[in-house]
């Protein structure tokens, strides 16, 4: 995990070691371990880097790496699977001279050229100059897991990690009034129709599963997708044991390569079902028969702490369990620094939470946080996907349809933390940053909403009404809506988080759950695998019965990662506190 940082331009006064030593200086937190900064012989092209040791920490790690005396890259994030690509590379006569999996990249690139991307199992977003061809390479991961922000000017091209690397070289900071419009009226975060559009005026953000080819002058020659799911593509039938037992198999692979580290690697723990399938699997797997060190969150006396869940977790496995327990006052006293790292506004209270927990395991000398991330889009675990299920199933069997209705209700009559009626009210995904949860967000006090001027906001309306995001989405399908959910909808904004809050402690985020294997496979499950008895995320439940506390595996109520204290302010000071202080 680092941070990378480049430009490409003619001009001798734009391109300079100064200028990407500004950039790296930028994104120091990314990577305090070294740093590296590299421009070509004919001074085109500068690529800077700042890096966190993971893997093979010699300086054969060290980047602007270089291989064949053609290809010069920098790279954000790890490969996971570079052992095997590696030895499949060395039949076909490549050798190596560090244990990286950045020069496997190198490698393989070599080898296929863009289609080598479809081998990694990764996270990552990369810059790879051609020298024979003359062209800058970027590609970002499947999921959008690592960011990379580009701005085109002047026959220029400037890239960076975070937007701050590129402001650093003089890219201007100018607002982008039509997201400002969607976040100030909505509470939208990001375009779902568009996730290249930034809150910032010609800034982009590379999109998932997306490369671009650069040329010598700035100008983007090609962008393309070079992965993406059918959900079109759904078995009707299976046999739900040989499917359970393939998702157990796809699911330990997952979390044996993201356990590859010559660091210290911990495990984040709510108290949910997919962080405790992540330490319970670990614990299953018996890996070198360590002990686990895992990291939580506990609000003591709040009706939606899961310590309760995180005790029964650790009392079933080998593990050390630390605990932070964030309060309003810490969470304020973070909310200037996180503001400084996220870069664009946000929408719930948990980022502060989310913070203090990373903060907790860099203070215990952890550099590698596994996390339950990403699970509840593809597997139908937020409340509001699970409409989409039942209006699929009474097209095509109504019988089945009230049944599984039937057994819902029961199921869930109990819950007094989520209702029923609240579930099952909407046929839509709803957007998880929408104004009403937004009214849950940062206690800041009073004074805050006088801060914008009304008659600012009226000119604003005036001038963008028409261009509001189209955010309510129908989906013939569940498989549609987990599409959307996954690709489209709420995770690109948790990903964000999870990214900006990891690295603000030099921290590396790895996510078992967003193995592009195990996310293809229960693409291709029918509906009744994901929810089924009145249970969501079905076939993991299922799979990980035998392993995880029962308690949490049939779990009723889903809580997510909520603090205490999320109504203090209402959505319209939180939009307006945050465009103050990002300064949009």
């Amino acid at each position: 995990m680092c941070g990378i940082a480049g430009i490409i331009s003619q001009s001798r006064e734009i391109l300079t070691y100064q200028q990407l030593k500004k950039m790296t200086d930028a994104i120091e937190h990314r990577g305090p371990d070294g740093e590296g900064q590299w421009i070509n012989d004919s001074n085109v092209v500068g690529l800077g880097h700042r890096r966190l040791s993971i893997i093979d920490l010699s300086d054969a790690g060290s980047q602007p790496m270089h291989y064949l005396d053609r290809y010069s890259i920098v790279f954000n994030g790890e490969i996971y699977n570079y052992i095997e690509v590696r030895e499949f590379l060395k039949t076909k006569g490549y050798t190596f001279v560090s244990d990286s999996d950045t020069e496997v990249l190198m490698a393989n690139f070599d080898y296929k050229r863009e289609k080598c991307l479809e081998d990694f199992d990764g996270m990552f977003a990369f810059a790879l100059w051609d020298k024979k061809e003359q062209t800058l390479f970027c590609a970002r991961d499947r999921f959008g897991e690592k960011p990379f922000f580009y701005h085109q000017s002047n026959n220029s091209f400037y890239f960076g990690s975070e937007m701050k690397a590129l402001w650093s070289a003089g890219v201007p900071k100018e607002t982008n009034n039509r997201m400002l419009f969607n976040y100030w009226h909505f509470g939208y975060i990001n375009n779902s129709n568009d996730l290249s559009e930034t809150f910032y005026k010609d800034i982009f953000l590379l999109e998932p599963s997306h490369y671009i080819v650069v040329d010598p002058n700035g100008k983007i020659l090609k962008k393309q997708k070079y992965w993406d799911i059918d959900y079109k593509n759904q078995l009707e039938k299976i046999d739900f044991n040989e499917a359970k037992d393939t998702f157990f198999r796809l699911f330990e692979t997952s979390i044996s390569r993201r356990l590859r580290s010559d660091v210290a690697v911990g495990t984040s723990l709510s108290g949910g079902l997919d962080s405790s399938s992540t330490v319970c699997m670990i614990n299953h797997m018996k890996v070198n028969n360590v002990e686990q060190k895992t990291f939580s969150a506990r609000f003591p006396n709040f009706i939606k702490d899961e310590s309760v869940y995180i005790d029964k977790v650790l009392n079933s496995v080998n593990a050390k369990g630390i605990s932070c327990f964030p309060t309003t006052e810490s969470m304020l006293a973070n909310v200037q620094e996180i503001i400084h790292h996220q870069e664009e506004p946000f929408g719930t209270l948990s980022i502060a939470a989310q913070y203090e927990v990373m903060k907790l395991a860099r203070d215990n000398n952890v550099i590698v946080l596994l996390d339950g991330q990403g699970a509840d889009e593809y597997l139908c675990g937020y409340h509001g996907l699970i409409d989409s299920f039942f209006i699929e199933l009474k097209n095509k069997d109504k019988k089945a349809y009230k049944e599984q209705l039937e057994t819902y209700k029961k199921v869930h009559a109990s819950n007094q933390i989520n209702s029923v009626s609240r579930r099952l009210r909407n046929n839509f995904l709803k957007e998880k940053l929408s104004d009403a949860q937004i009214d849950r967000l940062l206690g800041i006090k009073s004074g805050i909403d006088n801060f914008t001027k009304k008659d600012a906001k009226k000119d604003l309306y005036s001038k963008y009404k028409n261009e509001q995001f189209e955010r309510k989405y129908s989906a013939s399908s569940l498989n549609e809506m987990l599409y959307h959910a996954t690709f489209r909808g709420g995770l690109q904004e948790l990903l964000r988080y999870a990214d900006r809050n990891s690295m603000a402690h030099s921290l590396e985020v790895r996510l078992p759950f967003l193995s592009h294997e195990l996310v293809e496979f229960v693409f291709t499950l029918p509906s009744i695998c994901k929810v089924n008895n009145g249970f969501s995320k079905y076939i993991l439940r299922e799979a990980m019965n035998d392993i995880v506390p029962k308690d949490i595996v049939w779990r009723k109520d889903k809580i997510g990662y909520e603090p205490p204290n999320n109504k203090t302010i209402d959505g319209l000071s939180l939009k307006n506190y945050l465009v103050r202080e990002i300064g949009l």
